[in-house]
């Protein structure tokens, strides 16, 4: 019985280890700010209409939005998907994550949940998102490996990871798209769209599910320089 003990408390623990992903392999952006800019520069650009654009966001859709800080994207996407829509806006930060809550309770946007996440897990429901966004985030993502690798898990047959970023290098947080198809390749993720947004150096990159997800242990990271 002792044994036997020992073998379940043992098979136990290594249930609760960590799986082991491949490291960055990269710079990582610090968070500087929960803001990426002010929303009313960002109106006059029209990056949020170029981006539902290009990411074919429908009434009806569930979505999420990932590294949600100030919910410049969340409080604009639930009129999008109407009532019938669901938006899950995530940030790992508590007290910015607070802030988006009372901000969604305050505007009345009942198709929103705000959730806490974590660097490397944004805890999403299973096969359950349309559309992920990673908006002027993934550059400020310490893991991407095991993140992408749980994030990939919410996405419905045929939804899209939506990652808007700026064509720099990630110390002056941005991520080159060639760096960037190379790491979510890795995790079998194929690019899709891929266009230039208007008002300086960001882009709009879609991908989509086009190998299974491997296991940890086996992600071949990406080898290219950044």
């Amino acid at each position: 019985m002792l044994l036997l003990g020992c073998a379940l408390l043992a098979g136990c623990r290594a249930q609760s280890e960590p799986a082991s992903f491949p490291p960055a392999g990269r710079d990582v952006a610090p968070i500087v700010s929960d803001a990426f800019s002010t929303e009313d520069v960002r109106d006059r650009v029209g990056e949020f209409e170029a981006v539902v654009a290009a990411a074919e966001v429908k009434p009806g859709m569930s979505v999420a939005d990932i590294g949600a800080g100030e919910g410049y994207y969340t409080v604009r996407l639930s009129p999008l998907v109407g009532i019938r829509g669901r938006v899950l806006a995530q940030d790992i930060v508590p007290e910015v994550r607070d802030r988006l809550a009372e901000r969604v309770q305050r505007e009345k946007l009942d198709n929103v949940a705000v959730r806490l996440g974590e660097p490397s897990d944004p805890s999403l429901p299973p096969s359950s998102l349309d559309r992920i966004f990673l908006v002027h985030m993934y550059h400020e993502v310490t893991d991407p490996y095991a993140f992408l690798w749980h994030l990939i898990g919410g996405l419905r047959q045929g939804g899209e990871v939506v990652v808007v970023d700026a064509d720099r290098p990630v110390k002056r947080h941005g991520i080159p798209p060639a760096r960037l198809k190379c790491e979510l390749a890795a995790l079998g993720l194929s690019l899709q769209r891929f266009e230039r947004l208007p008002g300086g150096d960001s882009y709009f990159a879609a991908f989509r599910i086009a190998a299974p997800r491997p296991a940890p242990a086996a992600i071949k990271p990406c080898a290219m320089p950044e």
